[in-house]
C-alpha cells in the first residue's frame, strides 16, 4: 500500500466535499457511506459515491479514493459492495469487522465484482478498521485473513465505537488505548503490513492536540492519520513525512558503514554513535519511506 500520511473522510452523499478534500493535500479521500449518511440517504449515497469515483476516477489527481460501506450487520454491505467496487476504487474501509471469516467472505464478494467488472484481480484493497472488542482480540487473524488487507487502522476517540465497547474514558495522552493500539501494530507488522494508519483526532479546533495525538501515533509505530477535518490534513502530512534532516543524517550513516565494511569492519563510530548492520536496515527503512512518500507527494 501507498503511504498514506493522510486520509480524509467525506459524507459520500455529498459529492462536492469530495472535490474540497482534494484540494486539502490529503493522500487518500475516504467517501464514507456509513456513520456520516443518515439511513434516509444511503440508497441516494450509493448512487452519488458510484458517480464521484467515475468522475474523480477519470480524472489525474494525486489522492486516493477509498469508499467506507456500511457493516456487514447492518444488513447494507452487498448493495454497497454491488454499487462501488467499480475502477477509479483504490479499497474498501471496512468498519465494525468481527472476525477474519468476515475478512474472507468480503475477499470472495469482491473477486467476483471484479471479474464480473473486468477489473485487474486484486486491484480493491482493504483496510480493516477496529471497532469490536471481538475484532480487537482477534486482530492479529484479521490482518492475516486475506492479501486483500492492506492496512489496519488503530482506532480511539472519546465516545464513539472502540470507547463504548471496552468502556474506557479517553484521555488525550491515550495510556487507556495504549495496549490496544500497540497490539494492533505488532498485529499489522507480522503479516507484513507496514502502513498501519491511527484516528481519529475529534476536536476539530485543538490543532496542538491533533498534533501531540499524531506524534504519540508515530512514536507507537503508526504511519499515517485518518481525518475527519481538512484543518488535519496538513499536520498529519507534516507529522508523518520523515524531516530531511532525520533523513540526511541516516545517509550518513549509511556511508559511514559502507567505508568502514570496505575496510574489514562490521561496526563504526558514527557521530558518537555505536554503528552496525541493524541500524543501517532502519536507516534504509526510514529512507525508502521519506523516498515513496516524496514519489506521491
Amino acid at each position: 500500500m501507498k503511504p498514506y500520511r493522510s486520509m480524509l473522510f467525506v459524507p459520500g452523499h455529498k459529492p462536492s466535499w469530495a472535490d474540497k478534500a482534494l484540494a486539502s493535500g490529503t493522500d487518500a479521500v475516504i467517501l464514507d457511506l456509513e456513520d456520516s449518511v443518515p439511513i434516509a440517504d444511503k440508497a441516494q449515497g450509493r448512487k452519488a459515491v458510484a458517480e464521484t469515483l467515475d468522475r474523480l476516477g477519470s480524472r489525474d489527481i494525486r489522492a486516493d479514493l477509498w469508499v467506507r460501506p456500511n457493516s456487514s450487520v447492518s444488513g447494507l454491505l452487498g448493495g454497497d459492495l454491488e454499487a462501488v467496487v467499480r475502477r477509479g476504487l483504490a479499497g474498501l474501509f471496512l468498519p465494525k469487522v468481527f472476525t477474519a471469516e468476515e475478512i474472507v467472505r468480503i475477499d470472495a464478494v469482491v473477486s467476483h465484482l471484479e471479474e464480473r467488472k473486468g477489473l485487474e484481480p486484486n486491484t480493491v484493497g482493504l483496510i480493516v478498521s477496529f471497532e469490536t472488542a471481538v475484532s480487537m482480540a482477534h486482530c492479529e487473524e484479521i490482518a492475516a485473513a486475506s492479501p486483500r488487507v492492506a492496512s489496519l487502522l488503530g482506532a480511539t476517540g472519546p465516545n464513539a465505537d472502540v470507547g463504548r465497547e471496552l468502556g474506557f474514558e479517553f484521555t488525550p495522552a491515550g495510556l487507556e488505548t495504549l495496549y490496544l493500539r500497540s497490539r494492533i501494530i505488532l498485529a499489522a507488522r507480522a503479516a507484513g503490513l507496514h502502513h498501519p494508519v491511527a484516528g481519529v483526532w475529534q476536536d476539530i479546533k485543538d490543532l496542538d492536540g491533533c498534533r501531540r495525538f499524531a506524534e504519540d501515533n508515530r512514536g507507537l509505530g503508526y504511519r499515517g492519520l485518518v481525518c475527519i477535518h481538512p484543518l488535519h490534513v496538513a499536520i498529519a502530512n507534516e507529522v508523518f513525512t520523515p524531516a530531511p534532516e532525520k533523513v540526511a543524517f541516516y545517509r550518513r550513516m549509511i556511508d559511514a558503514f559502507r567505508e568502514a565494511e570496505a575496510a574489514g569492519s562490521a561496526a563504526v563510530d558514527f557521530e558518537g554513535q555505536h554503528i552496525d548492520i541493524a541500524h543501517v536496515k532502519t536507516a534504509e527503512g526510514v529512507i525508502a519511506l521519506a523516498e515513496a512518500v516524496s514519489a506521491h507527494a
